[in-house]
């Protein structure tokens, strides 16, 4: 080839990649998030997954879109935010949550699906743990830990004169079996409430009004997430000793929590989604499972409510708010 012919050649082709280039980032790829409940109820998974992206050089309007969808509590909501979302035709979808997950996978067999989920295997969400298959993937959160036996621990561990407990929880918790167990051996009666959308959130706090136990668990869910600020009101009103399964309650009030970072669970979780983006499949991902987690405890709400933090509780925590 002759020399000019070369430089021709070479030239084009740079042009060319040149023109790719900006037409890749002229189309940035969109992601659809959805939450269960009202907008500014959440943003651990939101902020995390943008830190994540930022971290492996992503620019937000750039090369990414995020398409923030909410359904305000109300699961009927979610099969026309996952339509809407389909009808985008966006390149995948974050999925916090049983329900929105159950929602985005009868929506779509097609998208990717980034999900995180008490037990995405319980849940049959994915076909195995190291080869998902289908188009959906993330992490469990309490797949193959005892949390729900552990808030209870805590709890009577913290304030030993309890005796009764009402525990919140979502409609798809699998847990009550165990739930119910760990009470017995620790001596307390259990009262376990579930909701799957606001008018079940408001019948559970009524129930629990009724009980007057002496003791709160709050299972950790998208829809009691969303309405933490309606729950710890209950449970500074009434100066119930509380353990939140969200580390989200803390930062509202909250007297003590148990649970891994959500932030940080999706802000790994990125790595996923730019594996997606670059035509890994889903199904091919394994699922990750949920291993550090975090007892934060608030001094303050402590100390309004007239409770005493025994030392050897404080000293185990993660992080105490002063």
């Amino acid at each position: 080839m002759k020399r000019r012919g070369f430089i021709t050649l070479v030239s084009g082709a740079v042009i060319a990649s040149s023109i790719s280039l900006r037409g890749q980032e002229s189309r940035p790829a969109r992601l659809g998030y959805i939450w269960i409940g009202s907008k500014g109820s959440e943003h651990s998974t939101r902020d995390g997954m943008r830190q994540g992206l930022r971290d492996l050089g992503y620019v937000e309007g750039r090369d990414f879109i995020l398409e923030e969808r909410y359904a305000d509590s109300q699961q009927d909501r979610l099969a026309k935010i996952v339509a809407e979302l389909v009808e985008l035709k966006v390149n995948l979808i974050l999925s916090p949550g049983y329900q929105v997950t159950r929602a985005a996978m009868e929506g779509t067999s097609t998208i990717p699906i980034v999900a995180t989920t008490p037990d995405l295997l319980q849940s049959r969400f994915v076909a195995s743990l190291a080869r998902p298959g289908g188009n959906v993937t993330g992490m469990s959160l309490t797949a193959g830990t005892a949390l729900s036996e552990k808030w209870l621990e805590i709890l009577k561990e913290t304030f030993p004169n309890v005796t009764s407990v009402a525990m919140l929880a979502a409609a798809s918790s699998t847990y009550l079996d165990r739930v119910k167990s760990a009470a017995n051996s620790l001596g307390i009666e259990l009262r376990y409430l579930t909701a799957e959308d606001t008018d079940g959130v408001d019948r559970a706090l009524r129930a629990i009004t009724e009980m007057n136990p002496n003791g709160l668990v709050v299972e950790s869910d998208p829809l009691l997430i969303s309405n933490r600020s309606r729950i710890i009101a209950l449970a500074a009103g009434r100066r119930l000793p509380a353990v939140y399964g969200n580390l989200d309650f803390i930062a509202d009030g909250g007297l003590m929590a148990y649970f891994t970072s959500i932030f940080d669970t999706w802000r790994q979780l990125a790595k996923y989604v730019d594996r997606i983006l670059k035509g890994a499949k889903p199904g091919e991902l394994p699922v990750q499972q949920a291993t550090k987690f975090e007892l934060i405890i608030n001094l303050k709400t402590a100390k309004a409510a007239g409770f005493t933090i025994p030392e050897a509780i404080l000293l185990r925590a993660d992080k105490v708010i002063e």
